[in-house]
């Protein structure tokens, strides 16, 4: 029957499920149901009703993305029974002390070991270490279903590539990194991908290429934004505006064009610390991933500190300090909350005594509460002493300098433009930028 998988797909014989339909899972489940039959499959229930009603929880796609659909959500293992292609696609975040959490990825994999049945198809997406799908997933799926791995089921690997936010660079457009545990798997797997991927798949040679080449792409982002925010650091110090020097730079054809600012989310502030754990494991301490991590990781309470520096510089008490963040989530334009940098900034802030306002037109103030303790205000005051623009949402990008001087105490204080959006049209507020 193995070889046969990809037919029987086709001829809606049987069904592929996509376990985790967040972010990532749901626009993969949504573009094979328009080919084949689809079980979307979600342990959230609150979650699975929105989908119901065509809404996306991750507030990624529009409603008409679900139209046309051969798709069934659910949260109910019964409904598994009768697929023969799995699609794991769950968080793979990181623990409090910076080490890989499999907790959500080895409880999916539970999940599918105890409906899986001999013949069948598990392919992982989630962001791992290399080693992790034979090493950590496969044993719970044997353990579970009491079948034997490669004589009874076929595991492939194929790491998603997904950018939150981004509607060019789609599932559909980009290609895809595919791998499977043998010739056939690898075959198998890459037709049922090129269903829904028009630019192609890579074929891996395997799963651990496959897993390694995934995390390096975000460690690689990670590792040159780390070097640009060390640089603004020292041309902080010098006196220089950084993106006046990238701006000068970037001139040359070969120079890399990667620009200074906070580093969080789900994948490249998290991503390289799941590749040093391996490498620790295998005997090597990472020195050049850890650095930019660590300097990644430091850029919040770097500019809440210079934002302090300059308020105190202006002759105000800090501790009757008022200051205005604008932007909570990990990236412009998006919702996701998750693991965003911007509370380092509100954090270090409030340990100066500063009383701080947090607003974001796109994240919601119940997540940003039950996540950090830190909830939203509706609509900003008119008496700040500095205002942080820490992410650059398309609503703040349209803002002109008075639109933030009506939001100063006297019209006058201190704006800091983390991602330099400002720079050279702020004229009478005191500008600081990365």
């Amino acid at each position: 029957m193995s070889n046969l998988i990809f037919d029987q797909l086709i001829q809606k014989e049987t069904k592929i499920a996509v376990i985790g339909l967040g972010y990532v899972g749901l626009p993969i489940a949504l573009e094979f149901a328009r080919k084949i039959q689809v079980v979307g499959f979600d342990i959230n229930q609150e979650r699975v009703d929105l989908m119901k009603n065509n809404i996306d929880p991750s507030n990624e796609l529009e409603s008409s993305a679900f139209e046309g659909c051969d798709i069934a959500f659910t949260c109910d293992l019964n409904d598994l029974r009768d697929v023969t292609f799995y699609v794991v696609a769950v968080p793979t975040p990181i623990d409090d002390a910076n080490l890989p959490n499999l907790k959500p990825l080895l409880g999916a994999s539970a999940t599918v070991g105890k409906v899986l049945k001999k013949g069948d198809y598990v392919v992982f997406e989630s962001t791992v270490y290399p080693g992790c799908t034979e090493e950590d997933c496969i044993p719970v799926l044997e353990a579970e279903s009491g079948l034997k791995f490669k004589d009874d089921f076929m595991v492939g690997y194929s790491p998603e590539r997904i950018n939150p936010g981004d509607k060019e660079h789609t599932l559909r457009n980009v290609i895809k990194v595919v791998s499977g545990c043998c010739d056939v798997s690898l075959d198998q797997i890459a037709k049922v991908y090129e269903l829904v991927v028009d630019a192609g798949v890579h074929r891996a040679p395997s799963i651990k290429v496959a897993e390694a080449a995934k995390i390096i792409e975000n460690t690689q982002r990670d590792v040159n934004i780390a070097l640009i925010n060390e640089l603004s650091i020292i041309f902080n110090k010098l006196k220089i505006n950084t993106f006046d020097v990238l701006e000068a730079a970037g001139t040359k054809w070969n120079f890399l064009k990667f620009s200074p600012g906070l580093v969080g989310g789900h994948c490249i502030g998290v991503d390289p610390y799941y590749l040093t754990h391996k490498a620790q494991l295998a005997g090597y301490h990472s020195k050049v991933i850890t650095s930019g991590r660590y300097v990644n990781d430091s850029m919040g309470f770097y500019i809440a500190k210079q934002t302090v520096k300059k308020i105190i510089a202006r002759g105000k008490h800090i501790q009757d300090a008022k200051v205005l963040v604008m932007g909570a989530t990990f990236k412009e334009d998006v919702s996701d909350i998750r693991n965003s940098k911007v509370i380092d900034i509100v954090s270090e802030l409030v340990s100066f005594q500063v009383h701080v306002d947090l607003i974001d037109p796109h994240a919601s103030s119940d997540e940003m509460k039950h996540e950090y303790g830190v909830g939203l205000l509706e609509k900003a005051a008119n008496d700040y002493d500095a205002i942080i623009v820490a992410v650059n949402h398309k609503e703040y990008q349209q803002m002109i300098e008075s639109d933030f001087k009506g939001m100063l105490t006297d019209g006058s204080g201190v704006f800091v433009d983390v991602k330099g959006i400002f720079r050279n049209k702020i004229k009478d507020l005191e500008y600081w930028s990365l």
